[in-house]
Formats: C-alpha cells, structure tokens, sequence
C-alpha cells in the first residue's frame, strides 16, 4: 500500500511574521514594495525594507529583473526613495504583536502560502494582497470565487436603491450565490442583510473591510458585521489598529473584485467607489452589470456612465444577472472617508498619490505634528513636508505651532 498524500502544510511562522511586519509597513499597492516582495520573497524583503540589512547586488539584479517584466524601468524602482517611505513606520514595527493583537479579537492571519489561500486573488498579480487578516470560520476562506458575487453601491443610496439591493442580493443569496460587500452603510448594508436573511450558499456573505480587524466600522453596522462573522467572514489586509481613510478603501475595492465571478452595482454617484469596485472587477475580465435609476438621480449618474461608457451591462432583475455571471458561474453614508471624492468636482483632483494620502491622513479637528504624519501615512519626511506645504496652497491644511490639521 502506498502512503496517503500529506496534507498541504501551512506556512511556516517566519513567513508568516514577515508578512504580518509588510503588512504594517507597506501599502499594497506601493509597486516597489510589491517587487521586492515577489523578488526576494517575504522574509528577505522585510528584512531590507524595514532597513535591518542592505539589499545585495545579486538581490538588486533580481528586483530590477522583476520590476521589467512587470513593466517597470529602472528609475521607477527607486527603493533608496522607498527606504524613506517606510522608515517612519520601520521603527516601531512589531508583527508579533499585531499578530497578538488579532488573536485577542478573535482574528486568524491568512498568507499566500496557506493551502487555503483564495486562489482568485491570484488574478491580482504583482498586487494580489501581503496577507488578509480574517474573522469568521477559517475552512470558509476558500470560498468559490465562480459562486459569488459583489452587490456594491452608494452609502447614501435612496429608498429605491436599498429595495433593488435587497431584492437582487436576496435572490442571488437564496440560490447559493456568496454575496461579496464592504460592509459599509446604505447599499452594502442592504446586500448583507439580504444574503444572511436568505442565504444557502456557504458563506453566505462577506465583507471586506478598509480598517483593522479589530474593529468593526461603521460602528452603526456593529450587529450587521456580527452577523456577517457568524455566518460568513470579515476580511481585511489593513493591520490591526488601522483606521478607514479614503486610499484603503478604494484599495480593499480590488479584493471585492477579484473574490467574484462579476459585480452588479446598485447606485453610484459619478464619482464614486462602487465605480472604483467596477473598474477593477473589468479589469480582471469579471462581467459588470449597473442597475438603471432616474436620470434626474445623482444617487444612479454613477450607473448610466459605466453603461454609456460599455464598462457595464444594464441589468434590472435577479433572472439578468445570472446571464451575465452564468458563463463564470458554470467553469464606498456620509460619515465614510470613501465618500469623500463624491461628486463633479472633488478635492483631491490635481493631487499627487502622495498627497492624497497624506491629506486623508490629517486629522479634522486635532493637530498632528510632522513625524506623527509619516508615521501614519507611511511617508518620508520630506513627501509629508513638501505635501503639507502643496496642501496650504490649495486650502486643503492649515498648520500652526501645535502642528497641522486638515481645513472644513
């Protein structure tokens, strides 16, 4: 008789910790963070990003080698810039309290390396997550990306909107479909509650949060997200401790994507992150449907556009999105940072990523002074100095002695 096969192993704690320390240190989307780490794997590249040893020439020849083949030159990955990125936040790192600080929230840290590893986030490529910090029952994470669907929409949705959520994602839920959301107010809110109402599917739902795991945000969702761990999952790549801002959710809008077969958007301003969600979610070649509204509705201007635009397919009934997810199927309320940029004419418009980011860092009514900025927002010295100067000049930031705070 031959031996059975040995189940796939999890990964072992030194990549673990190392991925937990990248996600602390890094943003997800930071291409050179991203290089490094699939050049010289997670243990090497923490140890070089966080500054504990220098990168070695082979170790360079391998991260330049990358860098081309993802169509990067050269100049653009400049990790002596990088460096300064991340040394604000390298030197109070510590994952094996963040680690510590999940499992008393009831949390687990899931990698690349663990068998049970979506393997739709693949799809992502160089910016598939570090690793997604989960609550919920582990077995659930590996979920069929083919049976699920994102239903994502605006957090000040209409009466309308929140009926056509309730129903589309009620039915789908009803039908074994995994209803993917953000968790957040109006449309997403209404899409869990539906799937956990009627779901057969397992899980019935999840939610991808833009915060720490150890917090459930909004807090008005607090018994909504309760329901939503007992059933299905809470994921998130931000560590634990993190706060929402603007960049994370539009970040975490990837994840919804790539975990479904296709995304229906209920209601979307013209500017918004459920058209965020949609973009990725076309960009990973999954169908996109947009539910019709009033021309006269600013709430529905979102969905028309990516009509108009042919990023979407007009759907208005359950029996319409099942065509459009079948062939898979078969083989961002005012009160959330992600609602910011809402509208014709947004702020940050003009903004360097950098800038932005650092203005979503800014406190509104406390002051914060530089080297807790760079800390926060995972910037050098100088990116926050010159963005809060840049950021004066527009009106957006006001400084004083006491340090700087964003403008009403």
């Amino acid at each position: 008789m031959h031996p059975a096969p040995s189940a796939p192993r999890p990964a072992g704690d030194g990549v673990r910790l190392a991925r937990a320390g990248l996600c602390r240190l890094v943003e997800p989307t930071d291409p050179t963070a991203m290089l490094l780490l699939a050049a010289l794997g997670p243990v090497a590249a923490l140890e070089i990003a966080a500054g504990r040893r220098t990168i070695r020439a082979a170790e360079h020849a391998d991260l330049v080698r990358a860098g081309a083949e993802a169509g990067y030159g050269p100049r653009q990955v400049d990790l002596r810039r990088a460096m300064e990125r991340w040394a604000g936040r390298a030197a109070g790192l510590d994952p094996a309290a963040d680690l510590a600080a999940a499992a008393r929230a009831g949390a687990w840290f899931a990698v690349p390396e663990d068998p049970d590893w979506p393997e739709a986030l693949a799809d992502l490529g160089l910016f598939q997550p570090i690793g997604l910090w989960g609550r919920g029952r582990r077995g659930l994470l590996r979920f069929p990306a083919g049976r699920a669907v994102a239903v994502v929409g605006s957090r000040d949705c209409s009466g309308y909107g929140r009926g056509i959520a309730l129903d589309l994602a009620g039915a789908l839920a009803s039908r074994g479909w995994t209803v993917v959301s953000g968790g957040a107010y109006g449309i997403d809110q209404a899409a869990h509650t539906a799937a956990l109402a009627t779901g057969t599917g397992v899980p019935p739902t999840v939610s991808v949060m833009a915060c720490g795991i150890d917090r459930l945000y909004p807090r008005g969702n607090d018994e909504l997200l309760r329901g939503v761990e007992a059933s299905g999952l809470l994921l998130s790549e931000a560590s634990p401790g993190c706060t929402p801002s603007r960049y994370r959710f539009l970040q975490r809008n990837r994840i919804i994507a790539a975990l479904s077969a296709g995304t229906v958007v209920v209601e979307a301003r013209w500017r918004s992150g459920a058209q965020n969600t949609a973009h990725h979610a076309d960009g990973l070649s999954r169908p996109v449907g947009a539910v019709p509204g009033s021309v006269l509705a600013g709430t529905s201007a979102g969905c028309h556009r990516l009509v108009r635009e042919g990023s979407a397919v007009l759907v208005t009934d359950v029996e319409e999105v099942l065509e459009l997810l079948q062939p898979l199927g078969a083989t961002a309320a005012a009160t959330d940072p992600a609602d910011a940029a809402e509208g014709p004419a947004a702020v940050v418009d003009g903004l360097s990523q950098p800038d932005r980011v650092l203005l979503d860092a800014l406190p509104l009514a406390a002051r914060s002074r530089p080297d807790h900025l760079v800390r926060v927002a995972g910037l050098s010295a100088r990116e926050v100095l010159g963005g809060l100067r840049r950021l004066e000049e527009r009106g957006l930031a006001e400084g004083s002695e006491e340090g700087w705070r964003r403008r009403r």
